[in-house]
């Protein structure tokens, strides 16, 4: 079953002298089957990424390189996570309005997804996500 919370969740960490090597692997590391991955890279300074929620789709969040915060909504709080290590993510479910920002330089942040891409499972609104998150 899909947890509801967002979480931090440690990978496996091979440690090795050549380099270290961690991955992910769906329904055992993470609480969903992997159906989709994309990048972000090259965000300019002050720039903020996401800025909307989905409504049946989660995702996992890594920063591969570099650093960034993410800020969590989840209709009645905000909650804000930083992630700076390549074997720690950040699992958000769905229902949770999401932003990433204070990017750094060089950063670039893996997202692994739940479902294909769907956009009107996007509620892009954050009125509107208020709205749904309180049955009106």
């Amino acid at each position: 079953m899909i947890k509801k919370t967002p979480a931090i969740i440690q990978l496996p960490k091979i440690l090795d002298d050549r380099g270290n090597l961690t991955f992910i692997e769906g329904n055992k590391h993470i609480p969903f089957e992997i159906h989709r991955t994309y990048w972000i890279y090259d965000v300019p300074g002050g720039e903020i990424r996401g800025g909307h929620a989905y409504k049946e789709l989660h995702e996992f969040i890594v920063a591969i390189s570099g650093s960034f915060d993410v800020e969590l909504h989840d209709g009645n709080e905000k909650t804000v996570f930083s992630l700076n290590r390549s074997y720690m993510g950040l699992y958000v479910p769905n229902m949770v309005w999401r932003q990433l920002q204070n990017f750094s330089t060089n950063s670039l942040c893996m997202i692994l997804a739940s479902e294909d891409y769907l956009a009107s499972d996007y509620i892009r609104d954050f009125k509107t996500f208020i709205k749904l998150c309180h049955g009106n």
